[in-house]
């Protein structure tokens, strides 16, 4: 048995002494790990075991096998660089009452700023509405709203049309949650 077959699996983040680190892996169209981003390997896998359950540091140091304070001044950075946007408590949707996701189709009047200007306070005053991007296609926006029932749903839907000219909106009620997640890729950080 060589050597290297020999040797005791490394913690994650640990680095030997001396050691080259391999040649930058490809991630994504025309670019490789770490290329322009300034974080490495271990600030990767620091963000994602937060992306998937928050900890303290002393916890993720010892499961990174770092101590504490080179730890933290990681996360300070990635903090610091915008990466790390701010943490959260994930709540349960049916346990707050509202176990109904509608996903809310909307096509402008027309394309000016003051009508998106009002389209932005208009879902901003919507509690309900939890998500909205504009999109390319036939449909200008899409909204997800979280709703106890579809009263509740109609009720958000006349909140809208109150306040706005629509051309169009649609809605698709989500009868099964197939995927979620929070956490985001970081192949390409």
């Amino acid at each position: 048995m060589s050597q290297s077959e020999n040797a005791s699996p490394e913690k994650p983040g640990a680095e030997k002494p001396g050691a080259e680190k391999p040649a930058a892996e490809k991630t994504g169209p025309g670019r490789k790990r770490g290329q322009t981003s300034g974080f490495d390997e271990t600030d990767r896998q620091i963000l994602d075991l937060l992306q998937h359950h928050d900890r303290p540091v002393a916890v993720l140091a010892e499961e990174l096998g770092m101590s504490q304070t080179p730890c933290w001044r990681r996360i300070r950075k990635l903090e610091e660089a915008g990466v790390i946007r701010g943490r959260v408590t994930l709540v349960d949707p049916e346990k707050a009452g509202v176990p109904l996701t509608v996903f809310i189709s909307v096509t402008a009047p027309r394309h000016e700023a003051q009508w998106l200007d009002r389209f932005r306070s208009l879902i901003e005053s919507i509690p309900e509405i939890v998500e909205a991007y504009r999109l390319t296609g036939p449909t200008d926006y899409i909204l997800k709203a979280m709703v106890p029932d579809i009263r509740a749903y109609d009720q958000l839907y006349k909140t809208m049309i109150e306040g706005l000219e629509f051309s169009q909106i649609n809605s698709s009620i989500s009868m099964e949650e197939l995927k979620f997640t929070t956490a985001v890729p970081l192949n390409y950080l």
